[in-house]
């Protein structure tokens, strides 16, 4: 697995309609659109339903985006909302434990689901004549889920075993958890999904409950169907099973607290699982909303997507200087912070890596970046929009996306246009007020004396 898992399971994927393109002149992309066409209504309980319906192949996928994340969490009370990404593959009042799995895998269908910082995603994908039992699998799952003891201590355990594997006992596993707590210092966005082990530990049945009825509600949450079915018949059936539930009150909500950082800090952990150093420094990122957010994700995409880009082909390629290099942002609702690595070489001294990295930011920064390198990052892009619709669980996950984010499913039509327009000097710009803050969080790990 690749050091940068864990970052990218939090991170936002772009996506957009599908389109055809052709390269009309050097340099200059332009893009016809064939546009996602949807149905989007609100049923009386609060519950945003969208419907896209995509004849390619017999297969549905239903999303259920609920706004509810690890900043949504009580400082006190952290990993929660992970805990219920677990706790939701338990029972239900109708439906027995460890079953879920084996209807959907018993369907010939897939199943699966993801916490962030600013949201819980579950989603099936199916067969279309089983579409009725993926809504009524998340029907059952959105009030009533059995919150009781025997379901709670089986995925406790799970979820500590899952903290061990991901972060306890991996190279460089501490430093996301780390980081955040060191560059949002106290803020919303300060613990990672999966939280701190002695709130999990300490938790009640109570606590639990308390959440599931706070947040995990018809009118705190988007259902997407995208595939091969009826319109009519879906809208029924949606009706049929979510339309029991009541409006819930409005989600009670932690105040949203952004304390980025007022100056450098450095800090140097000894690491028994590593083999070699690491280097982590974190950047101040634009949020999901700011006019800058795509120029900094194509800023990361310059300094090392792909062998040709900045870092890579100076750090590894000429320098031999280090055996990994990447840049990456983490996109949040109403912050951001991009992370650069560097794992140097044997005998190359860290110090070396963070001058080279901090050199190629001053460059961009200086000089600002070639005509064939924005065309590069602009083709890249296009391509991953590409590969993104080449499915339709892809374009529900999208459909929920851009109206829990930005109440606007249409997004989907006109995003790629955002990345489209970023010019040069947006991406000089986006390197000089982010990269170029002297405010970044640096962490150094180190093998131990015995490594």
């Amino acid at each position: 697995m690749r050091l940068l898992s864990l970052i990218r399971k939090y991170c936002l994927k772009l996506s957009a309609a599908v389109f055809i393109f052709t390269i009309a002149n050097i340099g200059q992309l332009k893009c016809e659109f064939n546009k996602i066409v949807f149905f989007k209504d609100t049923l009386p309980n609060g519950l945003e339903i969208i419907l896209h319906v995509d004849r390619s192949a017999p297969v549905v996928a239903t999303v259920l985006q609920y706004k509810v994340g690890n900043r949504d969490e009580d400082p006190n009370k952290t990993g929660y909302a992970h805990f219920f990404e677990h706790l939701m593959f338990e029972a239900t009042a109708d439906i027995p434990r460890a079953t879920i799995d084996k209807y959907i895998n018993e369907a010939g269908g897939e199943l699966n689901a993801h916490t962030g910082f600013d949201e819980t995603v579950f989603y099936f994908r199916v067969p279309s004549n089983e579409l009725k039992l993926a809504l009524w699998i998340e029907s059952e799952r959105m009030r009533k889920l059995k919150v009781e003891s025997v379901g709670v201590e089986t995925q406790r355990g799970v979820v500590m075993e899952e903290k061990k594997n991901s972060y306890d006992n991996r190279p460089y596993g501490t430093f996301l958890p780390r980081m955040l707590e060191k560059f949002f210092n106290g803020g919303s966005y300060s613990w990672s999904a999966i939280g701190y082990e002695e709130h999990l530990k300490k938790a009640q049945i109570s606590d639990f409950k308390e959440f599931y009825d706070n947040f995990y509600q018809p009118n705190n949450a988007t259902l997407v169907v995208a595939g091969n079915f009826d319109m009519d018949s879906c809208y029924q059936y949606i009706k049929d099973y979510f339309e029991q539930y009541p409006k819930g009150t409005e989600p009670k909500r932690q105040a949203v607290k952004i304390n980025l950082p007022d100056k450098p800090y450095r800090e140097e952990i000894i690491d028994e699982k590593a083999q070699l150093p690491a280097l982590f420094m974190a950047f101040p990122s634009p949020s999901l909303s700011d006019s800058l957010f795509y120029a900094t994700q194509m800023l990361c995409s310059v300094l090392s997507d792909g062998e040709s880009s900045r870092l890579y082909k100076k750090i590894i390629n000429d320098e031999q200087a280090a055996v990994e290099v990447s840049a990456q942002s983490i996109n949040l609702q109403y912050s951001g912070v991009s992370l650069i690595v560097g794992i140097p070489a044997p005998g190359v001294k860290i110090e070396k890596i963070e001058n080279m990295i901090s050199a190629e930011i001053d460059k961009i920064i200086n000089e600002g970046i070639s005509d064939q390198e924005l065309n590069k990052i602009k083709n890249i892009q296009e391509a991953k929009f590409v590969e993104g619709k080449k499915n339709v669980l892809d374009k529900a996950m999208d459909l929920a996306r851009f109206n829990c984010y930005y109440e606007k499913p249409e997004l989907i039509n006109t995003e790629l246009e955002n990345i489209l327009n970023v010019t040069k000097e947006d991406i000089r710009k986006a390197a000089k007020i982010y990269l170029g803050n002297p405010n970044k969080v640096v962490l150094t790990y180190l093998p131990s004396k015995k490594q």
